[in-house]
């Protein structure tokens, strides 16, 4: 008796075609669920944990009241939830929080522009904040990284909390020496 059959059948019983893709099958699952890989990203790899500073601007946040924002939703040395390209990254402590005057440029007779503060409205709700953010992030070749997500200078980052949700923009970001 043949070990290989004209049909293409080992032993006339097994066809070599059927036993290649149940062996094929069969690694598979073998590799999901024995060998699932690493865990963790791979912007951990080879990285060192850093003290950061990172300053977020606020443009156009509408908004009642800020002090009911500055005494239940952050103030300086509380903590926020940071979340980054859809990835909830955790809390982070709030370093400070600064109000930034709205102003309006007007020109002058001379033909030159000067910036003056803006006239009080009533019903200005729109309102416009700096601030910094201290945490711990992995420091790589690419870059500081919080979380799983890189953090960079442009870049929308969302802030979550008791009585507020928006989002900021990173103006700067310091790494600190260990």
């Amino acid at each position: 008796m043949a070990i290989l059959d004209s049909k293409g059948r080992l032993f006339g019983k097994i066809n070599i075609l059927d036993l290649g893709a149940a062996l094929v099958i069969v690694l598979v699952i073998l590799g999901i669920f024995i060998f699932p890989g690493g865990s963790g990203s791979v912007a951990q790899v080879g990285s060192q944990t850093v003290p950061i500073e990172v300053d977020l601007i606020v443009r156009g946040l509408n908004i009642l009241d800020t002090q009911q924002l500055y005494t239940r939703g952050f103030a300086k040395g509380g903590k926020t939830n940071v979340i980054i390209r859809n990835q909830p990254h955790g809390q982070i402590e709030i370093k400070s929080v600064e109000e930034l005057p709205r102003t309006v440029l007007v020109p002058q007779p001379d033909g030159s522009i000067k910036e003056l503060p803006e006239p009080n409205r009533t019903n200005n709700f729109s309102k416009d904040l700096r601030l910094t953010l201290a945490g711990k992030a992995k420091l790589t070749d690419q870059g500081p990284v919080l979380g799983n997500s890189k953090v960079k200078i442009g870049m929308p980052i969302e802030l979550d909390g008791f009585n507020y949700n928006f989002n900021a923009t990173v103006i700067d970001l310091r790494l600190q020496d260990k």
